[in-house]
């Protein structure tokens, strides 16, 4: 239980937010940013590039913290401190670094910019940050893309995907969430569950429409409380449905918000697990998912992470990684 309610203490909540943030990343104590910006300018001015001194300062401090050292560092040096990291660093640690000088919902806008730009599209990165961001993050996703790329992101999204599978996303981004209610509507609750199960399981084919607008209409805490519902009327769990109703592209887009609603942590850390299978890691995943969520809730996603595989986050990326990436991923997910 110690590690429950040590887990518990450490929980935060954020004003803009209403879900509750579990960051690894928290704003530095006693945060000189003129300070942090020379250590800088020296570790990457040294000859062959200091890259520990650049982990240390830039993983233990805040997107705002890091602003501020952007600052500095620019009216000391007369030079763009991302441009000066570009140059000083190479590989999957300059990705993770770069990563961390934009703010969450600028690295996410980047994401999916860059899962759909160009031909074909990764499927899997818009699949995994559109289902999985809450109403809140979607909606400064949303803003946040058309100022960094002066396009709009239903547009694009619609522009690289087709049918159904691209109905449901541009549901989920038209943002029309409901939010959480105090109050418990049981009848509500029910009809729901009853409209999946008559929409899919039920007849011969799917009603897709129906499917999409109560899972992208309705409050997480409602759903919760449909699936549960839901069983009442079909045999099968409603990620079952989902697997014996539709398929491709679709049915891993349902299956990863059914996912996200009933534990959106869980869903991370089986990610990750699932990017650090094999010899070495999917660093392109893992990269992504740290950087995303270090400032949102990675502190729950190892929680969740050590309950479901039985050994720590730190030390699967200690067995997967190596050298100044590892060093930089495993300072970001912080102590054990």
């Amino acid at each position: 239980m110690a590690l429950v309610s040590e887990f518990l203490g450490q929980l935060s909540l954020n004003a803009a937010s209403s879900e509750p943030r579990f960051p690894t990343v928290v704003p530095t104590v006693d945060f000189d940013p003129d300070k942090d910006a020379a250590r800088l300018e020296t570790a990457i001015k040294t000859k062959g590039v200091d890259e520990q001194t650049i982990i240390d300062v830039l993983t233990k401090r805040t997107y705002h913290q890091r602003r501020e050292i952007a600052f500095a560092y620019e009216k000391r040096t007369k030079k763009d401190l991302i441009a000066a990291l570009k140059g000083a660093l190479s590989g999957s640690l300059e990705a993770v670094i770069l990563g961390l000088m934009k703010s969450t919902s600028q690295f996410d806008a980047s994401e999916i910019r860059g899962s759909i730009k160009g031909l074909g599209t990764d499927e899997e990165t818009l699949i995994e940050i559109l289902c999985s961001r809450s109403n809140d993050e979607l909606v400064e996703i949303k803003d946040v893309y058309k100022e960094l790329f002066k396009k709009d992101l239903a547009k694009d999204v619609a522009g690289d995907t087709s049918g159904n599978f691209a109905k449901l996303l541009l549901a989920l981004v038209e943002t029309k969430r409901a939010e959480p209610s105090p109050m418990v509507d049981y009848e509500k609750i029910d009809s729901d569950a009853r409209a999946l199960y008559d929409a899919g399981v039920k007849i011969k084919g799917t009603d897709v429409n129906t499917w999409i607008s109560i899972m992208s209409e309705r409050s997480v805490p409602h759903l919760q409380k449909v699936f549960d519902r839901y069983k009442k009327y079909s045999p099968y769990g409603m990620e079952e449905s989902i697997v014996k109703e539709v398929n491709g592209d679709l049915q891993k887009s349902f299956l990863v918000l059914v996912q996200c609603f009933e534990n959106k942590q869980l869903y991370f850390a089986k990610k990750l697990n699932e990017a650090m299978k094999g010899k070495g890691a999917k660093e392109k995943v893992l990269t992504r998912i740290i950087v995303s969520r270090c400032e949102v809730d990675l502190k729950k996603i190892a929680f969740e992470y050590k309950r479901e595989f039985g050994q720590s986050l730190q030390k699967t990326i200690t067995e997967h990684t190596k050298g100044d990436y590892q060093k930089a991923v495993l300072s970001l997910c912080g102590p054990e």
